[in-house]
């Protein structure tokens, strides 16, 4: 385990010279599968791509019915089929940076395969990783996967809407999240609703600007 992390590792190191080179800032999302990654990757798409050159790569075991769900914002998209493995690694990303015309990129976000512990594991090479965790899951997951809010650069709890129908315990969340990450953001947010996201646009415009 020891080798294949080191050299991911390495391979990780190249890929983060590349892109702070070309300027462009990667993102490696991390969740849970149906927390809600794709649909705040649609609502992103739909603020700022007018404002910053996007592109994705879509990490899914088997299908690209995410990247279909992207087709119609009209950016670059990869997509990477695992077939059964459970997380991204550099060498993946390494492969397929050459499909993308990285001098006219601003931002890549990486859709990680739906999983919250191999994930948090693995440096793709990216500037930070954003944690996505919803509501429905309950509110014990930074406890649970500390790793993953530890690594982390920002959180963000989506389907806050669902809250009065299910038994999330926001303070229980907040206070576990603080024992692991005192400082971290938390975005609160609806993806299917909007709420809560202006607050995100604004916070990685921010980060994308300050890489340019």
């Amino acid at each position: 385990m020891k080798n294949i992390l080191d050299r991911n590792q390495n391979k990780a190191n190249e890929v983060r010279n590349l892109l702070a080179l070309k300027k462009v800032l990667m993102v490696n999302i991390i969740s849970s599968p149906g927390a809600g990654k794709t649909t705040l990757l649609e609502r992103t798409c739909e603020e700022l791509g007018a404002k910053f050159r996007i592109g994705v790569i879509e990490g899914d075991i088997t299908t690209d019915r995410d990247a279909q769900r992207l087709k119609k914002y009209n950016i670059p998209i990869v997509v990477i089929n695992t077939e059964g493995g459970c997380h991204l690694d550099s060498n993946s990303i390494s492969k397929v940076l050459d499909s993308f015309e990285l001098d006219n990129l601003d931002v890549l976000f990486v859709e990680n395969v739906g999983n919250l512990i191999c994930p948090s594991q693995f440096d793709l090479g990216e500037a930070f990783k954003l944690a996505v965790v919803s509501t429905a899951e309950g509110d014990d997951k930074p406890g649970k996967y500390p790793m993953l809010f530890r690594e982390a650069v920002a959180v963000l709890l989506n389907k806050i809407d669902l809250i009065p129908y299910t038994n999330f315990n926001f303070d229980s969340f907040s206070s576990d999240l603080k024992k692991i990450n005192s400082q971290i953001p938390l975005f609160e947010v609806s993806c299917t609703r909007g709420d809560g996201l202006r607050e995100w646009y604004d916070w990685i415009s921010e980060k994308i600007n300050i890489s340019r």
